[in-house]
């Protein structure tokens, strides 16, 4: 990353942070657990990040952008190439790096080997964020799962969390500060995130669908927000959002769909309840349900929905 020369006797402090790791480890909690907001939808399926998300953080005269990334897999479709690249590319433009990892004896897996040879090869520091230490009865355990990844790796530093409880997060948040650099904050320091409402919105329908729909069909579906206004009325600001949710198959719509629409419904509700909440403003979502078959292996189709390769 290419260094700002600050104005002389500015003492603010900056740094471009990747999180990395396999899919469902808890990446996307952990940023927000760090910046203390929700800017990244979160579910129990695995990939539930596609796109690479920022995050922000401001203590004080410090700055941590945090890039958080799909989770490293196998692509199989040109969706998971690009999720794959996504990955690449913020690991190649960071000052440092945090991989997530679950407190597990099991073998190191070839795609966390793949991330530390491209952190070795890029020059990156990495610290280990041993993830999920609350699901463990005791605590001791986590010793040598330690030890089995110091063997993989000549981490910076290694932190057991858990993103859920808080619990370590911010032993995190000062481990990574120490890789920030004299510079201008690149971000206002109120600014949490890069993402606009649109893109939040559509995140947040689709994160709905992950919670309430069955396992296959999630994977299959896009979200986008085609029309977004805003107006005043006399009991406030509303914002009028058309979200468009297309899937692969006639079959996965109606199951979308729900009968009589309840499922629907139901996604529309939760969906709206936590915009609301996020956005400070009153939503009218209104959603409709499309079939574009093998949509993510199609080139345009992914172009269209927000995923350029």
């Amino acid at each position: 990353m290419t260094t700002i020369n600050p104005p002389e006797g500015n003492s603010t402090r900056s740094a471009f942070i990747a999180l990395v790791g396999r899919p469902n480890v808890g990446k996307s909690s952990l940023l927000n657990a760090m910046v203390g907001r929700k800017v990244a939808i979160v579910s129990d399926k695995p990939q539930t990040t596609r796109n690479r998300i920022m995050g922000v953080l401001t203590r004080g005269k410090t700055q941590l952008v945090f890039l958080d990334t799909p989770g490293a897999h196998r692509p199989r479709t040109r969706l998971g190439d690009f999720m794959v690249k996504s990955i690449g590319e913020a690991v190649s433009g960071v000052d440092a790096a945090a991989l997530v990892v679950e407190p597990t004896l099991g073998a190191v897996r070839e795609e966390e080997k793949g991330l530390l040879v491209q952190c070795r090869k890029n020059k990156l520091p990495v610290v280990l964020v041993v993830n999920k230490i609350d699901t463990l009865e005791e605590k001791e355990r986590i010793l040598p799962v330690i030890e089995k990844w110091r063997q993989e790796f000549d981490f910076a530093a290694v932190l057991p969390v858990s993103a859920l409880t808080g619990d370590g997060v911010t032993d995190v948040v000062d481990e990574l500060s120490k890789f920030t650099f004299e510079s201008p904050h690149f971000f206002p320091d109120d600014m949490v995130s890069d993402q606009p409402e649109r893109v939040v919105a559509a995140e947040l329908i689709r994160e709905k669908m992950l919670l309430l729909l069955r396992d296959e069909i999630p994977h299959g579906i896009a979200v986008v927000i085609e029309n977004a206004s805003e107006r005043e009325t006399e009991n406030g600001l509303i914002l009028d959002l058309d979200a468009y949710i297309y899937c692969e198959r006639e079959s996965h719509k109606g199951i979308v769909i729900g009968k009589r629409g309840t499922m629907l419904k139901e996604i529309a509700t939760q969906a709206r309840k936590e915009m609301e909440s996020l956005f400070g403003a009153k939503v009218n979502l209104q959603c409709w349900v499309k079939v574009k078959e093998d949509w993510r292996n199609r080139q345009g189709l992914l172009g269209s929905f927000g995923y350029k390769l």
